[in-house]
């Protein structure tokens, strides 16, 4: 076999064979449908290695699913197959899923150098180190291992589940710009994961930012998004006062004041949150100013 030649064009012009081909180099971030991709594939894909220089990248999904698997064959310029099938899990007897897989060797190279790892990856992923479409790239994680719906109570919500650290910390920093909602990644006791949820107005904007018209999506996830934009807040139901962020010099104020009723006007705060604040520092549970 002829060695590969490390300068030759990582595409081959899909052209001629159908009218639809990606018009942008394979895994080119900046394209919304291959930031999209990425996304999906970092959260629920898997890259194997096999003897030698073999190996494989698969998602396997649900099989109501497969019309995202068959746009991702369309926008990979090497040879990729879909297949399904019917098996026995702890969750069904006939569990129906579908599965795209990708041998390709230059493209598992190039998936690989992007950030997507060989073996186990859960904890490892990390947005991508090269310029990318936001919106595009979270929507993917979003769409393989987030929620959109509502809660037992009726409130409409997103939500994001992953054993990465960087995945949950890029979300909270992402959608804090488009909800205004803080965030703080932190892993649950119960399973070591983190579980990113925004809910009410707040999962609105993010979902309506994510899920924009004519985006790459899964249909179900796509339609949960549009729905829960319905969801119009009660007559008078309060909004949840915004998280205070407490900073080193807010707490030299708090803790320097004479009283509570002057640290509370001096940083224009309330009374109640000031003695909470104040507990926290001189009780150990929140660290104090240098």
């Amino acid at each position: 076999m002829a060695e590969h030649d490390p300068n030759a064009p990582t595409l081959f012009d899909l052209g001629a064979l159908t009218s639809e081909a990606p018009k942008t180099a394979f895994m080119d971030l900046e394209d919304p449908c291959y930031a999209y991709m990425f996304g999906f594939l970092q959260a629920d894909g898997h890259l194997a290695a096999g003897a030698g220089q073999k190996g494989r990248l698969t998602a396997e999904i649900n099989a109501r699913d497969i019309h995202i698997l068959y746009e991702f064959q369309r926008l990979t310029p090497y040879y990729s197959s879909v297949t399904e099938r019917v098996r026995t899990t702890n969750f069904a007897e006939n569990h129906h899923s579908a599965t795209w897989s990708l041998c390709d060797q230059e493209a598992r190279a190039i998936v690989n150098e992007l950030g997507i790892p060989y073996g186990k990856k859960s904890r490892a992923i990390r947005p991508p180190r090269v310029e990318f479409s936001r919106p595009d790239y979270v929507r993917g994680l979003i769409d393989a291992d987030g929620s959109l719906g509502w809660t037992a109570e009726g409130f409409p919500f997103l939500s994001f589940t992953s054993a990465s650290t960087a995945a949950a910390a890029y979300l909270c920093h992402y959608a804090k710009r488009i909800t205004g909602a803080e965030r703080i990644a932190r892993r649950n006791t119960r399973d070591q994961v983190y579980v990113v949820t925004y809910v009410k107005e707040q999962a609105q904007r993010l979902a309506e930012h994510l899920y924009y018209p004519g985006c790459l999506a899964l249909d179900h996830k796509k339609a949960n998004a549009a729905t829960i934009q319905m969801w119009v807040r009660p007559a008078g139901m309060k909004k949840a006062a915004p998280r205070i962020k407490w900073s080193p010099e807010k707490d030299r104020i708090l803790l320097a004041a004479p009283t509570l009723a002057q640290a509370a006007a001096t940083l224009g705060l309330s009374q109640s949150a000031c003695q909470v604040r104040r507990w926290k520092l001189t009780h150990g549970l929140a660290p104090l100013p240098d």
